[in-house]
C-alpha cells in the first residue's frame, strides 16, 4: 500500500525508490565504510536527565565495543574537532587566540581551553542537538561497522517509555489527543494532525519516520539463529508485519512508512544544500592518508552532486514562512523540542540502541541546522575559514551515517516487498 504521492511534498514513493536503490545507496555505502565515517566518538555513560533509571540492558547483543585508541587513524584522533589539516585551521586558530587574548592574556592554558569550549557552546545556539562533549574522559571512539544496528532483544516497558516520552512530550501534541496505537484512536489523532501548521505536522512525521526506519533495521537484521557455533542475522517477516502490515496495525503501518519517505526527502534536501561547505578546497576528510582522503572527498562530492540532481526535492520554503515574529518563535520551539529528544537518547537502556539513537538524532539535527542556515551557507567564501556556518567532524559523521540508515531502510523495504510477493 506504500505507493504514490507523499503528503506535503511534490514527490512520490516510486521516484525515491528508483533514485535511492540504484543510484545513491551503493555509493553512500562505500563512503560509510571509509575510515573517516566509520569512527564515531560518543559518550555512552551520560546519565539520563529526565528520570532516575539505571536499568541497563543485560543482553549481550546490547553491548558496544569501543575501539582501542591505536586503531583509530592518527588524523582523526589528532583533529577530532577539526575537519581538515592543521594548516587549514591556522586562520581560525589565530582568530580564536585573538578573541581569547582580548579576554585576558594571563589565562592559564587550562582556562584558555575552557573558554574555547564555552565559545563552542555559544556557537551551538543554532544547534538542534544536545551534543556530547567529545573531550570528556567518558567519550570513546566506536567503530560503527563492528557495532551494526540490529535487533538486540531490547523491548518491553523500557523501550516503550522512551518512545512514549518522545511522542507524548515533544511532538507539540495536546494531552487529550492520544496516539493512534489502539483501535478507534486514529481518527481523532489525524484530525488533530491535519489541523496543525505544516511545521508541527512535519515534526511529528520526522519522528515517526525515524521510528519506522529503526523498526525496519530491527526487522531486517533479526537474530534468526543463536547457537554456540554461530549467530545468524537476517530478515524476520513476522516482526516486519507486526510493525507495518496494514491489517495488523489497523492502517497505521503504511502511514509510518510514508513518514520514512518524508524523512528521506528532508535529509536528502539538506545534503543538496550543504554542497558549498564541502566543495571548498580547504575542506578535507582528514585521516592522515593523503591519497585515500582525496579519493573519499571526491566520492563525497559525487554523492552531494547526485543529491542535488534529484528531480523532486522537498521545498523547505514552506517552513516558517508566515509572520516573522511568529515564525522565529515557532522555529525556536521546534529546535528546543528536537534538542529534548536528543537528550532522551541518554535514557535508552541498551547501549547499542543508545549509540544508534544518538547518532541518528544528531544526524537529523544536523540536517535541520543545514536547512535553517541556507543564507549563511550561501555566504561561505571559497577559500579560508567559514565563520558563519560550521560543521564539526561529529556532525559530519552523524549526518552521513544517519542518512545512510534511512537509505538502507528504503532499500530494505524493497527486499521485504519481494519476500512478501513470493510468499503469496
Amino acid at each position: 500500500q506504500v505507493t504514490g504521492h507523499l503528503d506535503d511534498c511534490t514527490c512520490d514513493v516510486e521516484t525515491i525508490d528508483a533514485f535511492n536503490n540504484y543510484k545513491l545507496f551503493p555509493r553512500l555505502n562505500e563512503l560509510l565504510e571509509s575510515d573517516y565515517f566509520r569512527y564515531y566518538k560518543v559518550n555512552l555513560k551520560k546519565p539520563c536527565p529526565f528520570w532516575n533509571d539505571n536499568s541497563h540492558c543485560g543482553i549481550r547483543d546490547c553491548a558496544v565495543k569501543p575501539c582501542p585508541s591505536d586503531e583509530v587513524p592518527d588524523g582523526i584522533r589528532s583533529g577530532s574537532y577539526k575537519y581538515s589539516e592543521e594548516a587549514n585551521n591556522l586562520a581560525e586558530e589565530c582568530e580564536e587566540a585573538k578573541r581569547l587574548g582580548a579576554v585576558d592574556g594571563s589565562l592559564s592554558k587550562e582556562t584558555q581551553q575552557a573558554v574555547l569550549r564555552w565559545t563552542r557552546h555559544d556557537d551551538s545556539s543554532d544547534s538542534f542537538c544536545e551534543a556530547d562533549d567529545i573531550y570528556s574522559p567518558d567519550a570513546e571512539y566506536v567503530d560503527l561497522l563492528l557495532n551494526p544496528e540490529r535487533y538486540t532483544g531490547y523491548k518491553g516497558p523500557d523501550a516503550w517509555k522512551i518512545w512514549n516520552s518522545i511522542y507524548e512530550e515533544n511532538c507539540f501534541k495536546p494531552q487529550n489527543v492520544k496516539r493512534p496505537l489502539a483501535s478507534g484512536r486514529g481518527h481523532m489523532f489525524y484530525k488533530w494532525l491535519q489541523g496543525v501548521c505544516v511545521e508541527k505536522r512535519a515534526f511529528y512525521k520526522l519522528v515517526s519516520g525515524l521510528h519506522a526506519s529503526i523498526n525496519i533495521h530491527l526487522s531486517a537484521r533479526y537474530l534468526l539463529q543463536d547457537t554456540w557455533s554461530e549467530k545468524k542475522w537476517g530478515p524476520n517477516i513476522t516482526e516486519f508485519q507486526q510493525r507495518f502490515d496494514e491489517v495488523i496495525t489497523r492502517g497505521e503501518g503504511p502511514r509510518r512508512l510514508k513518514n520514512l519517505y518524508f524523512l528521506y526527502l528532508i535529509e536528502l534536501r539538506a545534503l543538496s544544500k550543504v554542497l558549498p561547505f564541502f566543495e571548498r578546497p580547504a575542506f578535507q576528510l582528514y585521516t592522515g592518508n593523503k591519497s585515500y582522503d582525496t579519493e573519499m572527498k571526491n566520492l563525497l562530492l559525487e554523492i552531494l552532486h547526485l543529491a542535488k540532481s534529484f528531480p523532486l526535492h522537498f521545498d523547505e520554503n514552506s517552513f516558517f514562512a508566515g509572520n516573522k515574529k511568529e515564525a522565529a518563535k515557532l522555529k525556536e520551539e521546534f529546535r528546543l523540542h528536537f534538542k529534548n529528544i536528543s537528550k532522551i537518547m541518554d535514557c535508552v537502556g541498551c547501549f547499542k540502541c543508545r549509540l544508534w539513537g544518538k547518532l541518528q538524532t544528531q544526524g537529523l539535527g544536523t540536517a535541520l541546522k543545514i536547512l535553517f542556515s541556507e543564507s549563511l551557507i550561501e555566504k561561505i567564501p571559497e577559500s579560508g575559514p567559514s565563520y558563519g556556518f560550521q560543521l564539526t567532524r561529529q556532525e559530519i559523521v552523524a549526518l552521513f551515517n544517519a542518512f545512510g540508515r534511512i537509505s538502507t531502510s528504503v532499500r530494505e523495504l524493497e527486499n521485504f516487498r519481494n519476500i512478501l510477493q513470493n510468499m503469496r
